[in-house]
């Protein structure tokens, strides 16, 4: 079996983790073609081309009078010669030297180039007084002025936001072509580890991780199934890895990878698929497992629960968005100022939990007092985290530093 992710360098940047995945990962899922009411936060399986101008025809900006410019005299007097509507066009083109009422998207008469506000004109009743300062064009907007027909207004491999299903409808699409929802299996191991709203006995504790990581596979649009804990036997987590990967596309677990007595993960992937370890060169998080079960992709993320979510969003977040079939996973940086003073060793790249606050115009970041990676705490205090690179030195307050949004992160 051929290891997609196996290799060779003992310490690994994440820019070199991002890099191996893109090139080694393809997406994983079909497509189906749904109706735009059903496909909010799916990703684009095609291009979307417009088959139609839009708007469709020259309309009117505003609620005034359509007329020639050519055609207004120096009085700026003209007849009103008719009424149109959106949705009632005139019947015919405009007459030579009329003007027609005419409200906000009513579709231009044909000869009407320019359109005068309600408020700057005086309504005669049989004619209206337009004013004569307005040039060829004002108030008036072309058809295709949004999209043009044949032009590519969404692109495969992005989201569907609300505003995207809007463009969709536009272009007169009832559907799209969207690729279906990933499949992913959780599970946690550990014959310590207990349910929520379970007793929990002498020297256990209560499972956590399992819980963040499915939610942030769903907040990404994943489908995902819960496997509950498995208990610390080679051959339960075997069984289970095989069923999994026969009807999933990622399996994601956290911990147990190590090579401890009780630590059987790792044996029982290896046993039907492959296992490396990527020495990521951050702070938090451990080495992460990546590997495959049958051919299905399988991540190890670290125990803790702080690394289990940075080496998410780093790692298995773009590893998810492209099984998925998204064109993009990079996150958006915001530079803001250090409202703290940081040591930083260069070598690792380092990320602080950190909070925004907005101080006399300024955007600063406000820094987690711990730095535990087991303080779950820091990531709901927290909005994001800054990011200090591996060739950063010293942090001192008023410094700018780079700061990546939760928000971002889940999307």
């Amino acid at each position: 079996m051929t290891d997609r992710f196996a290799v060779t360098a003992d310490m690994m940047t994440v820019a070199d983790a991002l890099a191996r995945l893109e090139a080694r990962l393809a997406p994983a899922v079909a497509a189906e073609e749904l109706r735009l009411h059903d496909a909010l936060g799916r990703i684009l399986a095609e291009d979307v081309v417009s088959a139609a101008n839009v708007p469709p025809h020259d309309n009117s900006a505003v609620d005034g009078w359509a007329f020639r410019r050519a055609d207004l005299p120096a009085d700026g007097c003209l007849p009103v010669v008719g009424r149109v509507a959106a949705g009632h066009p005139l019947d015919g083109p405009l007459p030579k030297g009329g003007a027609v009422r005419i409200f906000t998207g009513a579709p231009l008469p044909e000869g009407a180039d320019t359109v005068a506000m309600q408020e700057d004109c005086r309504d005669q009743g049989q004619s209206v007084v337009l004013p004569i300062r307005l040039a060829e064009g004002d108030n008036a907007r072309s058809a295709g002025e949004d999209i043009s027909r044949g032009s590519v207004v969404l692109h495969a491999g992005s989201r569907l936001r609300p505003q995207e299903l809007g463009v969709a409808a536009a272009t007169g699409r009832a559907s799209v072509k969207v690729y279906r929802r990933l499949k992913a299996a959780v599970f946690s191991t550990g014959d310590e580890i207990r349910d929520p709203g379970t007793e929990l006995p002498p020297g256990c504790i209560y499972d956590t991780n399992r819980f963040t990581a499915a939610g942030l596979l769903r907040a990404l649009g994943a489908e995902v199934t819960d496997l509950g804990i498995l208990p610390d036997r080679f051959e339960t987590i075997k069984a289970a890895l095989a069923e999994a990967a026969a009807s999933h596309q990622l399996i994601l677990t956290s911990g147990g990878v190590s090579v401890g007595d009780e630590d059987h993960v790792k044996p029982a992937v290896l046993a039907q698929g492959s296992l490396d370890f990527w020495r990521l060169a951050i702070k938090p998080g451990r080495p992460v497992a990546l590997g495959e079960v049958a051919g299905t992709p399988f991540v190890g993320l670290p125990g803790n629960p702080v690394a289990v979510m940075v080496t998410f969003m780093l790692i298995a977040r773009p590893m998810v968005l492209r099984l998925m079939g998204a064109a993009r996973s990079d996150l958006p940086r915001y530079p803001v100022e250090a409202g703290f003073a940081f040591r930083h060793k260069p070598g690792r790249r380092e990320y602080l939990r950190a909070r925004l606050a907005h101080m006399d115009g300024r955007l600063v970041a406000a820094k987690f007092p711990s730095d535990g990676s087991g303080v779950l705490t820091s990531m709901t205090w927290s909005d994001g985290l800054v990011d200090i690179p591996e060739e950063r030195g010293d942090i001192a307050p008023g410094e700018m530093v780079d700061f990546l949004s939760y928000a971002d992160m889940m999307r």
